[in-house]
């Protein structure tokens, strides 16, 4: 066992003498150690239950032979850093939360790993470390949060933390009193778990149990759900017998099972976040998964999902609809299925399981809501190394649009603009130097965007930046333009009244600018000042990579 270098032998009287401070018995030093890594926070409402969940998972890992150790890593609420200087942070927390769970493995010679997960990017940052250290483990999330309930017009109607965001729009335009927009508010998130909808905690969550590292409803069995518990026990016990078979995250994450995540991804409609987090995973693990591939499955893989921004089910109807296993096994002739995964059993294994599906939530391969993916990449002058949309969350009259850019150097303006109406229809709002170098951290825009769609203009306005979306942003919203402003991308050339060209259908974004018009432009650029000259996100912004290739450190 690796553990056995902090407690066998003579030269480790004095490990032993530490480890029974903390109450290890003799017993237990002859036992496999196992880390539990949790990101409870008092602070994130996706986290604040996850105390039960290590309770449950230590009692598992107990039942199987093991000794539990608990600790911990940072978490950031997104919804609760959106919008303003805390968003910076959010992206930049995955690196340090791979990092930290590292150094306190290796340090302490843990001999497998449970990882305890919910919000956006915990998970990935998470399943990042998983990859790096390459020791037995598994992941158990928090789970998913319900919708709010609200009575309108006599009917009972869901409500999340999207509907909230679109409120504010609403309330710019005058269409909502700032009254009823916090009686929307009290109701939109009522207890723990992720947000309701397939925002990119949810998104990651199930995409997990797609790669084959969760076991079945991992990504989608309620947050308050006795089942919740019973599979974090589940959890526990099954680390145990990776151990005994030595099953390792490398020999289940690999490019066959990245390309099932995709698929899964594609089939959901997931958060366009997925993008740079799965590919920020291929990294770590050595693999190349390039952007282009990602369309090749888009082609192929139908969308059969539409939840919330794209539709009106959450992700607890997708859980009483047969869950991820369900959506699998429908998309079973385009998966590979003799991937391992956590379950001890190949995926084809997994899914062999007969499951009511209700196909209002899933729909069948041959009635998709689209014969194409959720996601698309787009290429083209203005992003040479690609861009990303949620193409499950654009009206069909978006698809395909051209108009003048309208150019904000930072989300704070763009955001001014939109809410004070100054944002016309037909054009390309265009938020820029908010990439993973030049915000530093790549922001989410989900509150221009959601403002937007508020506002009843998500059909008539589209939005391109360097920064990122939320999973619960909808429209034509188009994140990631690579290479960023910050590194001289053409995003910087751009000016007021450019014409831009978005065609989704053949993953295209273009300016109507000649490559020398462009070049002359950035040309007379002065070179790129960082808005952050100390502290960690200064170190952030001098080591990270471009979006196109998962923001991840050189």
């Amino acid at each position: 066992m690796k553990s056995d270098v902090v407690k066998r032998g003579v030269e480790r009287a004095q490990h032993r003498s530490l480890l029974r401070a903390v109450g290890c018995t003799s017993a237990e030093m002859e036992k496999p150690f196992i880390g539990v890594v949790n990101s409870f926070t008092e602070i994130v409402p996706g986290h604040i239950h996850l105390r039960d969940i290590a309770e449950a998972v230590k009692a598992g890992v107990r039942s199987g032979g093991g000794v539990p150790f608990e600790f911990n890593t940072i978490a950031v609420c997104d919804g609760i850093a959106m919008n303003h200087p805390g968003m910076k942070y959010s992206l930049p927390s995955r690196e340090l939360i791979a990092d930290s769970v590292e150094i306190v493995a290796e340090a302490h010679a843990f001999d497998a790993l449970v990882f305890i997960p919910n919000c956006d990017k915990i998970i990935p940052g998470m399943l990042m470390a998983a990859v790096r250290l390459n020791l037995p483990a598994i992941f158990i999330s928090g789970g998913p949060m319900l919708a709010g309930q609200l009575y309108i017009d006599g009917q009972a109607r869901k409500i999340d933390l999207s509907s909230v965001f679109e409120g504010v729009g609403m309330v710019a335009k005058g269409e909502m009193s700032p009254e009823e927009l916090e009686r929307w508010g009290e109701v939109a998130c009522p207890g723990c778990g992720s947000c309701a909808g397939m925002f990119t905690a949810n998104t990651m969550n199930c995409l997990t149990e797609a790669l084959g590292m969760g076991l079945s409803g991992n990504g989608t069995i309620p947050a308050i759900d006795a089942g919740r518990i019973r599979l974090a026990k589940e959890a526990g016990q099954q680390v145990m017998r990776l151990l005994a078979d030595n099953i390792c995250p490398r020999d289940i994450i690999n490019k066959d099972s990245l390309y099932n995540a995709f698929a899964v991804d594609m089939a959901l409609g997931g958060s366009t976040n997925s993008v740079l987090h799965l590919i920020a995973i291929a990294h770590q693990a050595g693999i190349d998964f390039s952007l282009s591939l990602i369309n090749e499955i888009s082609q192929r893989t139908p969308n059969l999902c539409r939840l919330s921004p794209a539709g009106s089910h959450r992700v607890e109807d997708l859980n009483l609809a047969g869950g991820i296993v369900a959506v699998m096994k429908e998309l079973q002739g385009l998966l590979n299925l003799k991937v391992k995964t956590v379950s001890g059993k190949t995926m084809e294994g997994v899914i062999a399981d007969k499951r009511f599906v209700n196909r209002e939530v899933i729909r069948s391969i041959d009635n998709p809501y689209s014969a194409k993916g959720g996601i698309a990449i787009l290429f083209g002058n203005l992003a040479p190394e690609g861009a990303v949309v949620k193409r499950a969350a654009v009206a069909p009259e978006m698809m395909v649009h051209r108009g003048p850019a309208r150019v904000f150097d930072c989300e704070e303006e763009a955001t001014t603009a939109i809410l004070s109406g100054s944002i016309k229809p037909g054009e390309v709002v265009v938020i820029r130097y908010e990439g993973p170098k030049g915000g530093p951290g790549m922001r989410e825009m989900l509150g221009p965007t959601a403002f937007l769609s508020g506002m009843g203009m998500e059909k008539e306005v589209a939005l391109i930046t360097d920064g990122r979306f939320s999973g619960a942003t909808r429209g034509a919203a188009i994140g990631h333009v690579s290479p960023e402003a910050a590194n001289r991308g053409p995003i910087a050339a751009l000016a007021n009244g450019d014409i831009i060209g978005i065609d989704i259908s053949n993953y295209k974004l273009e300016v109507e600018l000649s490559d020398e018009q462009i070049s002359n432009r950035l040309a007379r650029l002065a070179e790129f000042e960082p808005k952050v000259k100390t502290g960690y996100l200064s170190r952030y912004a001098e080591r990270v990579s471009s979006a196109s290739t998962g923001a991840v450190f050189r």
